[in-house]
Protein backbone atom coordinates (compact mmCIF):
# COMPACT_ATOMS: atom_id res chain seq x y z
CA UNK A 1 0.00 0.00 0.00
CA UNK A 2 1.35 3.42 -1.00
CA UNK A 3 1.47 5.89 1.88
CA UNK A 4 2.94 9.31 1.09
CA UNK A 5 6.10 10.02 -0.88
CA UNK A 6 9.38 10.68 0.91
CA UNK A 7 8.96 14.44 0.67
CA UNK A 8 5.64 16.22 0.18
CA UNK A 9 6.13 19.38 -1.84
CA UNK A 10 3.85 22.42 -1.84
CA UNK A 11 3.05 24.23 -5.10
CA UNK A 12 1.27 27.46 -4.16
CA UNK A 13 -1.04 29.06 -6.73
CA UNK A 14 -2.35 31.90 -4.54
CA UNK A 15 -0.95 34.60 -6.81
CA UNK A 16 -2.78 33.16 -9.84
CA UNK A 17 -5.91 31.59 -8.40
CA UNK A 18 -6.44 34.58 -6.15
CA UNK A 19 -6.59 36.83 -9.19
CA UNK A 20 -9.22 34.59 -10.77
CA UNK A 21 -11.44 35.39 -7.79
CA UNK A 22 -13.91 38.12 -8.80
CA UNK A 23 -12.75 41.58 -7.81
CA UNK A 24 -9.16 40.64 -6.94
CA UNK A 25 -6.26 42.31 -8.72
CA UNK A 26 -2.85 42.49 -7.08
CA UNK A 27 -0.29 45.20 -7.74
CA UNK A 28 3.33 44.09 -8.34
CA UNK A 29 4.44 45.17 -4.87
CA UNK A 30 1.56 43.21 -3.33
CA UNK A 31 2.59 40.11 -5.26
CA UNK A 32 6.09 40.54 -3.86
CA UNK A 33 4.84 40.85 -0.26
CA UNK A 34 2.82 37.66 -0.57
CA UNK A 35 5.66 35.83 -2.36
CA UNK A 36 8.12 36.75 0.40
CA UNK A 37 5.75 35.32 3.00
CA UNK A 38 5.20 32.15 0.98
CA UNK A 39 8.96 31.74 0.71
CA UNK A 40 9.40 32.23 4.47
CA UNK A 41 6.63 29.69 4.95
CA UNK A 42 8.74 27.17 3.05
CA UNK A 43 6.64 26.74 -0.10
CA UNK A 44 8.56 24.81 -2.79
CA UNK A 45 7.00 26.39 -5.90
CA UNK A 46 5.29 29.77 -6.22
CA UNK A 47 3.11 30.22 -9.28
CA UNK A 48 3.46 33.98 -9.57
CA UNK A 49 0.76 34.45 -12.20
CA UNK A 50 -0.04 33.86 -15.86
CA UNK A 51 2.46 35.85 -17.90
CA UNK A 52 0.32 36.00 -21.05
CA UNK A 53 -2.51 37.82 -19.21
CA UNK A 54 -1.20 41.38 -19.54
CA UNK A 55 1.82 43.65 -19.38
CA UNK A 56 0.91 44.46 -15.79
CA UNK A 57 0.82 40.78 -14.88
CA UNK A 58 4.27 40.30 -16.41
CA UNK A 59 5.52 43.26 -14.40
CA UNK A 60 4.28 41.56 -11.22
CA UNK A 61 5.89 38.21 -12.09
CA UNK A 62 9.19 39.91 -12.92
CA UNK A 63 9.09 41.70 -9.57
CA UNK A 64 8.74 38.34 -7.79
CA UNK A 65 11.57 36.83 -9.84
CA UNK A 66 13.86 39.73 -8.91
CA UNK A 67 13.45 38.84 -5.24
CA UNK A 68 15.68 35.77 -5.80
CA UNK A 69 13.65 33.69 -3.39
CA UNK A 70 14.47 30.12 -2.42
CA UNK A 71 11.23 28.87 -3.99
CA UNK A 72 10.97 27.92 -7.65
CA UNK A 73 9.07 30.68 -9.48
CA UNK A 74 6.54 29.47 -12.02
CA UNK A 75 4.16 30.94 -14.61
CA UNK A 76 0.84 29.40 -15.58
CA UNK A 77 0.64 28.78 -19.35
CA UNK A 78 -1.61 27.17 -21.87
CA UNK A 79 0.01 24.76 -24.34
CA UNK A 80 0.63 27.66 -26.70
CA UNK A 81 3.94 29.11 -27.87
CA UNK A 82 2.84 32.68 -27.10
CA UNK A 83 2.15 31.78 -23.45
CA UNK A 84 5.57 30.17 -23.09
CA UNK A 85 7.27 33.16 -24.74
CA UNK A 86 5.63 35.50 -22.25
CA UNK A 87 6.84 33.29 -19.39
CA UNK A 88 10.37 33.33 -20.83
CA UNK A 89 10.22 37.12 -20.94
CA UNK A 90 9.68 37.08 -17.16
CA UNK A 91 12.71 34.83 -16.57
CA UNK A 92 10.77 32.33 -14.47
CA UNK A 93 12.20 28.97 -13.46
CA UNK A 94 9.28 26.88 -14.67
CA UNK A 95 5.96 26.78 -16.50
CA UNK A 96 2.78 25.07 -15.44
CA UNK A 97 1.52 23.92 -18.85
CA UNK A 98 -2.19 23.19 -18.77
CA UNK A 99 -3.94 21.14 -21.45
CA UNK A 100 -7.61 20.14 -21.53
CA UNK A 101 -8.00 16.36 -21.37
CA UNK A 102 -11.72 15.68 -20.94
CA UNK A 103 -13.84 15.17 -24.05
CA UNK A 104 -16.15 17.90 -22.76
CA UNK A 105 -13.34 20.45 -22.78
CA UNK A 106 -11.71 19.15 -25.96
CA UNK A 107 -14.90 19.35 -27.99
CA UNK A 108 -16.85 22.19 -26.39
CA UNK A 109 -14.00 24.55 -25.48
CA UNK A 110 -11.15 23.76 -27.86
CA UNK A 111 -13.27 22.34 -30.70
CA UNK A 112 -10.50 19.88 -31.53
CA UNK A 113 -9.94 16.13 -31.37
CA UNK A 114 -7.92 14.03 -28.93
CA UNK A 115 -4.92 13.47 -31.19
CA UNK A 116 -4.44 17.14 -32.02
CA UNK A 117 -4.71 18.15 -28.37
CA UNK A 118 -2.14 15.54 -27.34
CA UNK A 119 0.21 16.84 -30.06
CA UNK A 120 -0.28 20.39 -28.81
CA UNK A 121 0.89 19.24 -25.39
CA UNK A 122 3.95 17.52 -26.83
CA UNK A 123 4.92 20.54 -28.92
CA UNK A 124 4.54 22.90 -25.96
CA UNK A 125 6.61 20.71 -23.64
CA UNK A 126 9.38 20.36 -26.21
CA UNK A 127 9.41 24.11 -26.85
CA UNK A 128 9.58 24.98 -23.14
CA UNK A 129 12.31 22.42 -22.46
CA UNK A 130 14.30 23.68 -25.47
CA UNK A 131 14.33 27.10 -23.80
CA UNK A 132 15.54 25.77 -20.45
CA UNK A 133 12.35 25.76 -18.42
CA UNK A 134 11.24 23.23 -15.83
CA UNK A 135 7.92 21.86 -17.08
CA UNK A 136 4.92 20.68 -15.09
CA UNK A 137 2.33 19.28 -17.52
CA UNK A 138 -1.18 19.54 -16.13
CA UNK A 139 -4.30 17.73 -17.32
CA UNK A 140 -7.22 20.13 -16.99
CA UNK A 141 -10.52 18.49 -16.03
CA UNK A 142 -8.62 15.23 -15.56
CA UNK A 143 -11.25 13.94 -13.12
CA UNK A 144 -13.80 13.79 -15.99
CA UNK A 145 -11.38 12.50 -18.63
CA UNK A 146 -11.07 9.03 -20.09
CA UNK A 147 -8.28 7.48 -18.00
CA UNK A 148 -6.59 5.75 -20.92
CA UNK A 149 -6.49 8.97 -22.92
CA UNK A 150 -5.26 10.93 -19.89
CA UNK A 151 -2.46 8.42 -19.39
CA UNK A 152 -1.51 8.63 -23.06
CA UNK A 153 -1.18 12.43 -22.79
CA UNK A 154 0.95 12.06 -19.68
CA UNK A 155 3.21 9.46 -21.34
CA UNK A 156 3.63 11.66 -24.41
CA UNK A 157 4.51 14.58 -22.15
CA UNK A 158 7.11 12.53 -20.31
CA UNK A 159 8.66 11.45 -23.62
CA UNK A 160 8.80 15.11 -24.66
CA UNK A 161 10.71 15.99 -21.48
CA UNK A 162 8.09 16.98 -18.88
CA UNK A 163 9.63 17.05 -15.41
CA UNK A 164 6.38 16.74 -13.46
CA UNK A 165 2.74 15.94 -14.11
CA UNK A 166 -0.39 17.33 -12.49
CA UNK A 167 -3.92 15.93 -12.15
CA UNK A 168 -6.56 18.66 -11.99
CA UNK A 169 -9.93 18.07 -10.37
CA UNK A 170 -11.11 21.23 -12.09
CA UNK A 171 -14.70 21.26 -10.86
CA UNK A 172 -14.17 19.38 -7.60
CA UNK A 173 -16.05 16.18 -8.46
CA UNK A 174 -13.58 13.67 -7.01
CA UNK A 175 -14.05 11.89 -3.68
CA UNK A 176 -11.27 10.64 -1.39
CA UNK A 177 -11.78 6.94 -2.15
CA UNK A 178 -11.56 7.40 -5.92
CA UNK A 179 -8.69 9.86 -5.58
CA UNK A 180 -6.61 7.42 -3.54
CA UNK A 181 -7.22 4.53 -5.95
CA UNK A 182 -6.48 6.68 -8.99
CA UNK A 183 -3.21 8.06 -7.63
CA UNK A 184 -2.07 4.65 -6.46
CA UNK A 185 -2.39 3.55 -10.09
CA UNK A 186 -0.93 6.67 -11.74
CA UNK A 187 2.10 6.86 -9.47
CA UNK A 188 2.90 3.18 -10.05
CA UNK A 189 2.63 3.50 -13.84
CA UNK A 190 4.20 6.93 -14.46
CA UNK A 191 7.72 7.35 -13.16
CA UNK A 192 7.81 11.11 -12.70
CA UNK A 193 6.48 13.17 -9.78
CA UNK A 194 2.72 13.78 -9.95
CA UNK A 195 0.87 16.71 -8.37
CA UNK A 196 -2.74 17.00 -7.25
CA UNK A 197 -4.74 20.18 -7.94
CA UNK A 198 -8.19 20.28 -6.34
CA UNK A 199 -11.09 22.68 -6.36
CA UNK A 200 -13.52 22.91 -3.47
CA UNK A 201 -16.90 22.92 -5.22
CA UNK A 202 -18.20 20.10 -2.99
CA UNK A 203 -16.05 20.98 0.04
CA UNK A 204 -13.70 18.03 -0.51
CA UNK A 205 -10.55 19.80 -1.71
CA UNK A 206 -8.48 19.11 1.41
CA UNK A 207 -9.75 15.54 1.81
CA UNK A 208 -9.05 14.75 -1.85
CA UNK A 209 -5.62 16.35 -1.70
CA UNK A 210 -4.62 14.29 1.35
CA UNK A 211 -6.00 11.15 -0.33
CA UNK A 212 -3.86 11.85 -3.41
CA UNK A 213 -0.78 12.33 -1.24
CA UNK A 214 -1.53 9.03 0.51
CA UNK A 215 -1.75 7.47 -2.93
CA UNK A 216 1.73 8.62 -3.84
CA UNK A 217 1.35 12.17 -5.17
CA UNK A 218 4.64 13.97 -4.62
CA UNK A 219 3.28 17.49 -4.63
CA UNK A 220 0.03 19.33 -3.89
CA UNK A 221 -1.29 22.54 -5.37
CA UNK A 222 -2.64 24.84 -2.67
CA UNK A 223 -3.62 28.43 -1.93
CA UNK A 224 -3.55 30.50 1.24
CA UNK A 225 -7.01 30.52 2.86
CA UNK A 226 -8.22 28.32 0.00
CA UNK A 227 -8.70 31.37 -2.27
CA UNK A 228 -9.48 30.72 -5.90
CA UNK A 229 -12.22 30.75 -8.50
CA UNK A 230 -15.75 29.68 -7.54
CA UNK A 231 -15.55 27.84 -4.18
CA UNK A 232 -11.77 28.09 -4.12
CA UNK A 233 -8.86 25.67 -4.01
CA UNK A 234 -7.22 23.46 -1.42
CA UNK A 235 -6.12 25.51 1.60
CA UNK A 236 -2.42 25.22 2.39
CA UNK A 237 -2.99 25.69 6.12
CA UNK A 238 -5.41 22.76 6.25
CA UNK A 239 -3.20 20.31 4.35
CA UNK A 240 -0.06 21.32 6.25
CA UNK A 241 -1.61 20.83 9.69
CA UNK A 242 -3.49 17.65 8.70
CA UNK A 243 -0.25 16.09 7.47
CA UNK A 244 1.65 17.06 10.61
CA UNK A 245 -1.02 16.41 13.24
CA UNK A 246 -3.04 13.51 11.84
CA UNK A 247 -0.49 11.63 9.76
CA UNK A 248 2.81 12.63 11.41
CA UNK A 249 4.21 13.64 8.03
CA UNK A 250 6.89 16.30 8.21
CA UNK A 251 7.13 18.94 5.50
CA UNK A 252 9.45 21.86 4.87
CA UNK A 253 6.77 24.32 5.96
CA UNK A 254 7.26 26.61 8.95
CA UNK A 255 3.84 26.15 10.51
CA UNK A 256 4.16 29.18 12.79
CA UNK A 257 4.05 31.36 9.67
CA UNK A 258 0.67 30.05 8.50
CA UNK A 259 -1.54 32.51 10.36
CA UNK A 260 0.51 35.66 9.62
CA UNK A 261 0.50 34.69 5.94
CA UNK A 262 -3.24 34.08 6.07
CA UNK A 263 -3.82 37.55 7.51
CA UNK A 264 -1.61 39.20 4.89
CA UNK A 265 -3.34 37.48 1.97
CA UNK A 266 -6.79 38.29 3.35
CA UNK A 267 -5.89 41.96 3.75
CA UNK A 268 -4.20 42.44 0.36
CA UNK A 269 -6.87 40.55 -1.57
CA UNK A 270 -9.74 42.06 0.35
CA UNK A 271 -11.23 38.61 0.94
CA UNK A 272 -12.34 38.12 4.56
CA UNK A 273 -11.62 34.72 6.08
CA UNK A 274 -14.79 32.96 7.20
CA UNK A 275 -15.37 33.20 10.94
CA UNK A 276 -15.58 29.41 11.27
CA UNK A 277 -12.82 28.65 8.72
CA UNK A 278 -10.62 25.81 9.94
CA UNK A 279 -7.45 26.91 11.73
CA UNK A 280 -7.31 30.54 10.52
CA UNK A 281 -10.91 31.65 11.10
CA UNK A 282 -11.67 34.06 13.93
CA UNK A 283 -13.42 31.38 15.99
CA UNK A 284 -10.88 28.58 15.51
CA UNK A 285 -9.23 29.13 18.92
CA UNK A 286 -11.96 31.17 20.59
CA UNK A 287 -13.73 29.90 23.72
CA UNK A 288 -16.68 31.19 25.71
CA UNK A 289 -18.70 28.28 27.10
CA UNK A 290 -18.02 27.64 30.78
CA UNK A 291 -17.74 23.89 30.17
CA UNK A 292 -15.05 24.39 27.55
CA UNK A 293 -13.01 26.88 29.51
CA UNK A 294 -13.16 24.66 32.60
CA UNK A 295 -11.55 21.93 30.52
CA UNK A 296 -8.99 24.34 29.07
CA UNK A 297 -7.81 25.29 32.55
CA UNK A 298 -7.12 21.63 33.30
CA UNK A 299 -5.50 20.89 29.94
CA UNK A 300 -5.80 22.94 26.74
CA UNK A 301 -5.92 19.72 24.71
CA UNK A 302 -9.42 19.05 26.07
CA UNK A 303 -10.93 21.43 23.53
CA UNK A 304 -8.06 22.25 21.19
CA UNK A 305 -6.63 19.63 18.78
CA UNK A 306 -3.44 21.69 18.46
CA UNK A 307 -2.13 24.68 20.36
CA UNK A 308 -2.82 27.99 18.59
CA UNK A 309 0.89 28.81 18.80
CA UNK A 310 1.55 25.91 16.40
CA UNK A 311 0.36 28.07 13.50
CA UNK A 312 1.28 31.47 14.93
CA UNK A 313 -1.98 32.25 16.73
CA UNK A 314 -3.14 33.12 20.24
CA UNK A 315 -5.99 31.62 22.24
CA UNK A 316 -8.99 33.92 22.76
CA UNK A 317 -11.36 33.78 25.70
CA UNK A 318 -14.61 35.50 24.74
CA UNK A 319 -16.80 36.80 27.50
CA UNK A 320 -20.53 37.35 27.24
CA UNK A 321 -23.81 36.13 28.66
CA UNK A 322 -22.66 32.49 28.31
CA UNK A 323 -19.49 33.07 30.31
CA UNK A 324 -19.02 31.12 33.50
CA UNK A 325 -16.73 31.77 36.44
CA UNK A 326 -14.06 29.55 34.90
CA UNK A 327 -14.08 31.63 31.71
CA UNK A 328 -13.65 34.79 33.73
CA UNK A 329 -10.81 33.37 35.83
CA UNK A 330 -9.00 32.21 32.66
CA UNK A 331 -9.55 35.57 30.94
CA UNK A 332 -8.24 37.43 33.99
CA UNK A 333 -5.14 35.24 34.01
CA UNK A 334 -4.59 36.06 30.33
CA UNK A 335 -4.28 39.75 31.29
CA UNK A 336 -2.24 39.04 34.41
CA UNK A 337 -4.90 39.56 37.08
CA UNK A 338 -5.99 37.44 40.03
CA UNK A 339 -9.26 37.86 41.95
CA UNK A 340 -10.94 36.39 45.00
CA UNK A 341 -14.02 34.18 44.61
CA UNK A 342 -16.37 37.02 45.52
CA UNK A 343 -14.62 39.39 43.12
CA UNK A 344 -14.88 36.81 40.31
CA UNK A 345 -18.59 36.47 41.03
CA UNK A 346 -19.09 40.22 40.75
CA UNK A 347 -17.02 40.50 37.56
CA UNK A 348 -18.96 37.59 36.06
CA UNK A 349 -22.28 39.21 36.91
CA UNK A 350 -21.27 42.47 35.24
CA UNK A 351 -20.06 40.66 32.14
CA UNK A 352 -23.33 38.74 31.85
CA UNK A 353 -25.21 42.03 32.20
CA UNK A 354 -23.28 43.48 29.25
CA UNK A 355 -23.86 40.30 27.26
CA UNK A 356 -27.60 40.39 27.97
CA UNK A 357 -27.67 43.86 26.42
CA UNK A 358 -26.22 42.42 23.20
CA UNK A 359 -22.81 44.01 23.65
CA UNK A 360 -19.45 42.51 22.74
CA UNK A 361 -17.32 42.20 25.86
CA UNK A 362 -13.83 43.21 24.79
CA UNK A 363 -10.55 42.91 26.66
CA UNK A 364 -10.80 46.61 27.42
CA UNK A 365 -14.29 46.06 28.90
CA UNK A 366 -12.95 43.25 31.06
CA UNK A 367 -10.07 45.40 32.28
CA UNK A 368 -12.42 48.26 33.05
CA UNK A 369 -14.76 46.00 35.03
CA UNK A 370 -11.82 44.37 36.79
CA UNK A 371 -10.34 47.76 37.65
CA UNK A 372 -13.63 48.74 39.28
CA UNK A 373 -14.22 45.50 41.17
CA UNK A 374 -10.61 45.10 42.28
CA UNK A 375 -10.41 48.78 43.20
CA UNK A 376 -7.60 49.27 40.71
CA UNK A 377 -8.99 52.33 38.96
CA UNK A 378 -6.21 53.89 36.91
CA UNK A 379 -6.25 57.21 35.12
CA UNK A 380 -6.24 56.91 31.32
CA UNK A 381 -2.83 58.10 30.13
CA UNK A 382 -4.07 59.18 26.69
CA UNK A 383 -7.17 61.38 26.49
CA UNK A 384 -8.80 62.76 23.35
CA UNK A 385 -9.62 66.49 23.39
CA UNK A 386 -10.48 67.17 19.74
CA UNK A 387 -10.28 65.55 16.32
CA UNK A 388 -10.94 67.17 12.93
CA UNK A 389 -10.78 65.32 9.61
CA UNK A 390 -10.79 66.63 6.03
CA UNK A 391 -11.65 64.21 3.24
CA UNK A 392 -13.10 64.30 -0.27
CA UNK A 393 -12.81 62.88 -3.76
CA UNK A 394 -10.17 65.48 -4.69
CA UNK A 395 -8.51 65.83 -1.29
CA UNK A 396 -5.93 63.74 0.52
CA UNK A 397 -7.56 62.57 3.76
CA UNK A 398 -6.00 64.68 6.51
CA UNK A 399 -6.63 64.66 10.24
CA UNK A 400 -5.60 66.93 13.09
CA UNK A 401 -6.14 66.00 16.68
CA UNK A 402 -5.45 67.26 20.15
CA UNK A 403 -4.77 64.81 22.98
CA UNK A 404 -3.31 64.91 26.45
CA UNK A 405 -0.68 62.35 27.41
CA UNK A 406 -0.08 62.09 31.14
CA UNK A 407 -1.63 65.56 31.37
CA UNK A 408 0.56 67.14 28.68
CA UNK A 409 -1.30 68.58 25.68
CA UNK A 410 -0.18 67.52 22.20
CA UNK A 411 -1.46 68.61 18.77
CA UNK A 412 -0.59 66.50 15.74
CA UNK A 413 -1.75 65.89 12.15
CA UNK A 414 -1.57 63.00 9.76
CA UNK A 415 -2.62 61.84 6.30
CA UNK A 416 -3.84 58.45 5.18
CA UNK A 417 -5.60 56.39 2.56
CA UNK A 418 -8.92 57.33 4.15
CA UNK A 419 -10.19 59.53 7.00
CA UNK A 420 -9.93 56.78 9.63
CA UNK A 421 -6.38 55.92 8.52
CA UNK A 422 -5.43 59.62 8.65
CA UNK A 423 -6.81 60.01 12.19
CA UNK A 424 -5.00 56.93 13.46
CA UNK A 425 -1.74 58.00 11.82
CA UNK A 426 -2.01 61.38 13.56
CA UNK A 427 -2.58 59.62 16.87
CA UNK A 428 0.49 57.42 16.36
CA UNK A 429 2.59 60.51 15.63
CA UNK A 430 1.31 62.27 18.75
CA UNK A 431 2.37 59.48 21.08
CA UNK A 432 6.08 58.73 21.09
CA UNK A 433 7.18 55.17 21.71
CA UNK A 434 4.16 53.29 20.34
CA UNK A 435 5.40 52.57 16.83
CA UNK A 436 5.33 48.90 17.78
CA UNK A 437 1.57 48.96 18.38
CA UNK A 438 -0.09 47.17 15.47
CA UNK A 439 -3.71 47.21 14.39
CA UNK A 440 -4.42 43.52 13.81
CA UNK A 441 -8.15 43.69 13.02
CA UNK A 442 -10.72 46.40 12.40
CA UNK A 443 -14.44 45.80 12.16
CA UNK A 444 -17.44 48.12 11.91
CA UNK A 445 -20.97 47.07 12.77
CA UNK A 446 -24.16 49.12 12.49
CA UNK A 447 -26.12 48.90 15.74
CA UNK A 448 -29.16 50.72 14.37
CA UNK A 449 -30.48 51.15 10.85
CA UNK A 450 -30.60 54.19 8.58
CA UNK A 451 -28.01 56.71 7.44
CA UNK A 452 -27.85 58.08 11.00
CA UNK A 453 -27.03 54.61 12.36
CA UNK A 454 -25.15 54.25 15.59
CA UNK A 455 -22.03 52.27 14.75
CA UNK A 456 -19.71 50.16 16.84
CA UNK A 457 -16.07 49.90 15.87
CA UNK A 458 -14.21 46.85 17.15
CA UNK A 459 -10.41 46.71 16.98
CA UNK A 460 -7.81 44.15 17.87
CA UNK A 461 -4.36 45.52 18.61
CA UNK A 462 -1.01 44.11 19.63
CA UNK A 463 2.23 45.24 21.18
CA UNK A 464 4.93 42.63 21.16
CA UNK A 465 3.34 39.36 22.23
CA UNK A 466 0.41 41.07 23.95
CA UNK A 467 -2.99 41.31 22.21
CA UNK A 468 -6.02 43.29 23.24
CA UNK A 469 -9.45 44.13 21.82
CA UNK A 470 -11.34 47.38 22.34
CA UNK A 471 -14.35 49.16 20.95
CA UNK A 472 -15.82 52.58 20.37
CA UNK A 473 -19.40 53.48 19.54
CA UNK A 474 -21.21 56.52 18.19
CA UNK A 475 -22.90 58.01 15.12
CA UNK A 476 -19.53 59.07 13.63
CA UNK A 477 -17.44 56.17 12.34
CA UNK A 478 -14.22 58.20 12.47
CA UNK A 479 -14.68 59.24 16.08
CA UNK A 480 -15.77 55.74 17.07
CA UNK A 481 -12.57 54.41 15.48
CA UNK A 482 -10.37 56.93 17.29
CA UNK A 483 -12.09 56.17 20.61
CA UNK A 484 -11.58 52.43 20.12
CA UNK A 485 -7.94 52.94 19.19
CA UNK A 486 -7.25 55.18 22.20
CA UNK A 487 -9.00 52.71 24.50
CA UNK A 488 -6.79 49.92 23.21
CA UNK A 489 -3.67 52.08 23.40
CA UNK A 490 -4.37 52.95 27.01
CA UNK A 491 -4.62 49.26 27.90
CA UNK A 492 -1.39 48.44 26.09
CA UNK A 493 0.63 51.26 27.69
CA UNK A 494 -0.54 51.09 31.31
CA UNK A 495 3.03 51.14 32.58
CA UNK A 496 4.73 54.53 32.79
CA UNK A 497 7.71 53.40 30.74
CA UNK A 498 7.71 53.32 26.99
CA UNK A 499 5.58 56.29 25.88
CA UNK A 500 5.68 60.04 26.14
CA UNK A 501 4.13 63.10 24.56
CA UNK A 502 5.78 64.25 21.36
CA UNK A 503 7.82 67.40 21.89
Amino acid sequence: MVLFSDTVRFFDTTLRDGEQTPGVSLMPEEKVWIARNLDSLGVDVIEAGSAVTSAGEREGIKAVVKERLNAEICSFARVLKQDIDCALECDVDSVHLVVSVSDLHIKAKLKKDRDSVRQMAVDAVEYAKKHGLIVELSGEDASRADLDYLTSVYRAGIDAGADRLCFCDTVGVMNPERTYDLFSRLTSELKVPISIHCHNDFGLATANTVAALRGGAAQCHVTVNGVGERAGNTAIEEVAVVLKSLYQVNTNLVLQNLYPTSKLVSRLMGIPVGTNKALVGENAFMHESGIHTHGLMANTATYEPITPETIGRKRQIVLGKHAGRTSVVLALREIGLEATDSQVDEITARIKDLGDKGKHVTDADLMSIADSVLDMQSEARIKLIDCTVLSGNHATPTASLKVTIDGQEVVESGVGLGPVDAALNALRKAVMGVADIKLEEYRVEAITGGTDALVEVWVKMSRGDRFISARGAGPDIIMASVIAFIEGMNRLVQEKNGISAKH
